[in-house]
């Protein structure tokens, strides 16, 4: 049996989207696919950054997408990061986005998520050190980075070392303590150029990974965040701080400095509507800020959810693409082979719903069915062979209690 044919099929069958489903099945939607392609490319070639807003009905694929992009990146060398958003990690408080993202970033051929392993292979005299230490120490907001990493690079206490590699990945460590340890190390006093608050100075932090990973010789850094639509969940103040928050990551040239990065937001299709119109985004970010220059950026933003290309539910022959490659799988998988035609599992998966999703978990089920009963519903295989279909109509439930009480 083919094992890794098994954990697509397993995935499948939850109706949750993976790397490995992303990885395989990725054929659909050729033009976008396309599109994002090309600008992977660009930030590869160029090290130009940019981003961009999907948007899809519930179940038609976006985390799908944003999987299927993860292993495009990762095969161009790049450094990727995906994130849902949720209550626990709002997008107006980039600390905690910072945190969880952290966590779920992934270097190119590592299984593991994390960046530790390379850092910790940085030698105070490296190049790469060297330039950290002088980018942070001038193009980031506060100088607080610069007195981390060179504590980080010299320190020789393995506890203050833990706490340092954590500053790192998100857990801030406390001014006090920071002065503490370099005073230790250098006997020299920490001055900041500008005192570090995390509510404030956290994109100091995605800057300087992204200058990072490019001395590293990675392609880029692919940022991918999902459930964007969870914005809309947020009061108004916060749901302009979040925008101005995506105002960062979606045109990063112009506004945080964030290098050679390409970011990805997907959120629901109808978020203009329920949000966006409904709850008078414009309206309310004209009354918040009276400067036309603070308001322009977070425009632009709201303009680029409602100018997203929307993922439009596949056609039937794109469908029928799919359900092939399904089927190939589970054969794959279970070691037989289901000898129907793929139409006929797309006319048995029809009454499931509409959603991509259900349709996929339902022809998956016909198959268990068929591998395991040599039937599934109306459609019958005697000895795992052509199929053909049973004229009668299952009883309905009333005649099974009439039955029963008789």
């Amino acid at each position: 049996m083919d094992f890794e044919a098994q954990r697509v099929i397993e995935a499948l069958r939850s109706g949750v989207s993976s790397r490995a489903v992303g990885h395989y099945f990725s054929s659909a939607r050729p033009e976008l696919m396309g599109q994002i392609s090309r600008r992977l490319d660009q930030v590869r070639d160029t090290g130009e950054s940019g981003g961009l807003v999907v948007t899809g009905k519930y179940g038609e694929g976006k985390t799908h997408l944003l999987n299927t992009v993860f292993n495009l990146a990762h095969s161009n060398n790049m450094v990727v990061s995906l994130i849902s958003l949720s209550k626990e990690t709002p997008f107006d408080k980039l600390y905690l986005v910072y945190q969880k993202l952290v966590s779920n970033t992934y270097l190119p051929g590592r299984l593991q998520p994390g960046f530790e392993h390379v850092v910790q292979d940085i030698t105070p005299n490296n190049p790469s050190a060297l330039d950290l230490l002088t980018f942070s120490s001038k193009h980031l907001e506060t100088d607080k980075l610069f007195y981390v990493l060179r504590s980080f690079l010299h320190v020789d206490d393995q506890d203050e070392k833990y706490l340092l590699m954590a500053d790192l990945e998100g857990d801030f460590i406390n001014n006090a303590l920071l002065r503490k340890i370099y005073k230790r190390i250098f006997a020299q006093t920490v001055k900041y150029s500008v005192t570090f608050s995390k509510t404030r100075h956290s994109m100091d932090y995605f800057v300087f990974l992204s200058r990072l990973f490019k001395l590293l010789d990675y392609n880029g850094w692919v940022i991918l965040f999902d459930e964007t639509e969870l914005i809309g969940r947020l009061g108004k103040k916060a749901r302009l701080k979040a925008y101005n928050n995506m105002v960062a990551f979606l045109f990063p040239e112009k506004h945080s400095g964030l290098e050679a990065i390409f970011t990805m937001f997907a959120l629901g299709s109808s978020y203009q509507e329920d949000v966006i119109e409904s709850k008078h985004e414009y309206e309310n970010l004209a009354t918040t800020y009276v400067d036309r220059a603070q308001r322009e950026p977070i425009e632009k933003v709201l303009n680029a959810i409602i100018a997203a290309p929307q993922l439009q539910p596949l056609n039937q022959d794109e469908i029928l693409v799919v359900l092939q490659q399904v089927q190939d799988f589970h054969g794959r998988a279970y070691d037989w082979q289901p000898k129907i035609d793929v139409r006929e599992i797309l006319q048995a998966s029809e009454h499931r719903g509409y959603l991509l999703r259900t349709r996929i978990r339902a022809a998956v089920e016909v198959l268990d069915q068929l591998y395991q009963y040599g039937q599934a519903g109306n459609i019958q295989i005697n000895a795992l062979g052509e199929p053909h279909y049973q004229e009668e109509e299952l009883p309905s439930l009333d005649c099974c209690i009439d039955d029963a009480h008789s």
